[in-house]
């Protein structure tokens, strides 16, 4: 079992000055005009250091920071924690999995919370809010895939869609994968490190599943399903969908849509 270390957080206000200030500047912005920048947090419920990140995250979503970057973010709930008094609903082994993946790329000794890593190019302590936002600046000026996401259709759990890409290449290789999350989720934490506070989240993901790779995009659309969960509600969920360079690198793509429009 990886031992977290005990990372002191920076106050919200500390954290999130630097976004507020760079949101007034760019609020007239368009979305549709940036460059996608996939933006994953691993936190826990049971990790005290991880609210003012969870924060973070969250205002990264909501006020879209950067101009040049569509920023899509991920709240990745990883298991460690689970036996400190507290066990994380949305806590998954997968996810831990691909933490310490990252782990093995980017030589972290231990794998920590919360950590944040931006376009599978660079990984940070998650509330360090002004390298988290040079990290999103400096992706959104790559070269990224036009992936296109269809409409879903909701078959009890069951969510069908498929994926394509807007210009065919030949020439990149990677990986597809696929995130259901939950919009926005809310938990009283009764025991571990945060007892007695209540824990707000965004996108956090339900479901995560390897999808397919790039070569299934050469000849049209890539078909797929993901089951959700049993005590989620599908037609309230997002879907992400993105492209990764092979062994967990680089992220050479990302699209977001509702389940149900």
């Amino acid at each position: 079992m990886d031992r977290q270390p005990r990372l002191r957080a920076l106050t919200v206000s500390a954290a999130l000055l630097v976004l507020f200030s760079a949101s007034l500047r760019v609020a007239d912005a368009q979305t549709s005009t940036r460059t996608p920048v996939l933006v994953e947090l691993f936190t826990s419920e049971g990790c005290s250091s991880c609210p003012p990140a969870d924060t973070l995250l969250a205002k990264l979503s909501e006020l879209q920071p950067v101009q040049t970057a569509n920023i899509i973010v991920l709240s990745e709930h990883v298991d460690y924690w689970d036996h400190q008094g507290w066990r994380d609903r949305f806590s998954s082994a997968s996810l831990t999995d691909r933490q310490r993946a990252y782990g093995t790329i980017f030589r972290v000794p231990d794998i920590y919370t919360p950590q944040i890593v931006v376009d599978g190019a660079s990984q940070f302590v998650g509330t360090d809010s002004r390298h988290i936002l040079d990290a999103i600046q400096h992706q959104s000026q790559a070269t990224k895939l036009n992936l296109v996401l269809s409409k879903a259709n909701v078959d009890g759990d069951r969510i069908a869609a498929s994926i394509s890409i807007a210009t065919p290449t030949d020439t990149l290789k990677g990986d597809l994968y696929a995130a259901l999350v939950d919009p926005s989720d809310t938990t009283n934490v009764s025991g571990g490190e945060n007892k007695g506070h209540s824990l707000q989240f965004v996108n956090v993901v339900r479901t995560f599943q390897h999808i397919g790779s790039l070569k299934d995009l050469r000849s049209g659309p890539h078909s797929f399903t993901i089951e959700a969960p049993k005590d989620s509600k599908p037609a309230a969920m997002r879907l992400i969908v993105f492209a990764q360079s092979k062994d967990n690198g680089p992220v050479l793509g990302a699209v977001t849509a509702s389940v149900t429009p």
